[in-house]
């Protein structure tokens, strides 16, 4: 049996068997973990949202730091910086997305108006759709009033779903407040129980997962803010409608690796479309000579390879995470992934580290 058990094979697939049973006898027990999700639920909004703010504003206080400005000083800096962003969000832009998404709304009875006549031409002239088109077009017609209520029903429930939000985003400026001031502490102070050895492995993964997560929210905040104002200029050069929404919707979008782009162009190109047909062909090259800058300029120069993920990896991840926890899975999956990458590696790097060297002699 002793014999047995030193093969290779044997033990890895009692490890695989004893995690099957540790899964399965979590799963029956998974009524004990709800009230530990519903409390993680709970504070997961204001966690994650000082977590993104932290890493986009903890250099400015860094940077005080360094220059003998006390961490008090340089946190209420930073809050005084947050107040004046959100102030001249709600005086200057807010006002102009809310009229603009009213017009929008008011619009898409016409645009439904429109999409109807426009199939209904189409039907005139049967002679130029082929028919394997014609039952598929018919089915379009018959469904774009439901449609359009749909996607304006989805847009007042994301609306009410944000406004759910509100209590918790109350807490992200307490748990932002405390991360600026206290944050650097957090890893001496484990450290302390730690023996040197462990310590020192410690210092080094929170510290190449910190490299890891500001190198991907400080740079993506970048890039989408560049491509966000780039989109605006061309939307208000061609002169398309709603173009402070659809930059913000693009900016927003941009946050999500690869498909982001293209699914802030479907909007714009609908929009211009109905506005004008030639106006969708502006609305395009609008979108790619922004998405050609930030490619070959913006990105390579702020973000660089940080995460050196494939783009092949962040493709499955998404349509993962999307399938599984929607537009929030989109956002988080390439972070999340990128840090359990990190903590891999650093723990097979130091089981690398602890194999005996091979006598070269003896190959």
């Amino acid at each position: 049996m002793k014999h047995l058990l030193q093969k290779k094979s044997i033990r890895t697939l009692i490890t695989f068997i004893l995690i099957f049973i540790l899964v399965y006898l979590i799963y029956l027990s998974r009524f004990i973990f709800q009230p530990v999700g519903a409390y993680l639920a709970a504070i997961a909004v204001p966690i994650i949202g000082s977590g993104i703010i932290y890493y986009i504003t903890s250099p400015i206080v860094n940077w005080l730091s360094r220059k003998k400005v006390p961490r008090f000083i340089g946190t209420m800096i930073v809050f005084l910086l947050i107040i004046a962003v959100i102030t001249l969000v709600v005086l200057f832009i807010a006002p102009i997305v809310q009229r603009q998404f009213s017009n929008f709304v008011d619009s898409v009875p016409k645009m439904v108006k429109s999409a109807q006549d426009l199939f209904e031409l189409w039907q005139q002239n049967q002679n130029i759709i082929p028919p394997q088109f014609e039952s598929a077009l018919q089915n379009v017609l018959d469904n774009i009033s439901g449609y359009a209520e749909k996607i304006t029903t989805g847009i007042i429930s994301a609306i009410g779903q944000i406004f759910s939000f509100v209590f918790s985003i109350v807490l992200i400026p307490f748990f932002l407040y405390f991360m600026l001031m206290d944050g650097y502490k957090l890893v001496p102070f484990v450290s302390r129980f730690l023996t040197p050895k462990k310590a020192d492995s410690f210092k080094t993964l929170t510290a190449n997962i910190n490299h890891t997560l500001s190198s991907f929210i400080q740079g993506q905040f970048f890039v989408s803010l560049c491509v966000g104002i780039m989109l605006y200029i061309g939307y208000v050069i061609i002169k398309l409608d709603y173009s402070l929404s659809l930059a913000l919707f693009g900016l927003v979008m941009n946050f999500i690796p690869f498909i982001g782009p293209f699914l802030s162009a479907i909007p714009a190109i609908i929009v211009g479309f109905f506005q004008e047909p030639m106006m969708a062909v502006w609305a395009t090259v609008v979108m790619v000579i922004a998405q050609q800058i930030e490619s070959n300029l913006i990105s390579p120069n702020i973000m660089g390879r940080a995460l050196s993920i494939h783009p092949l990896t962040v493709i499955t991840l998404i349509l993962a995470a999307g399938g599984i926890a929607g537009f929030l899975g989109l956002l988080f999956i390439i972070p999340a992934y990128a840090v359990v990458k990190t903590i891999i590696s650093h723990f097979y790097q130091e089981w690398k580290e602890r194999q005996p060297e091979k006598d070269p002699d003896l190959l």
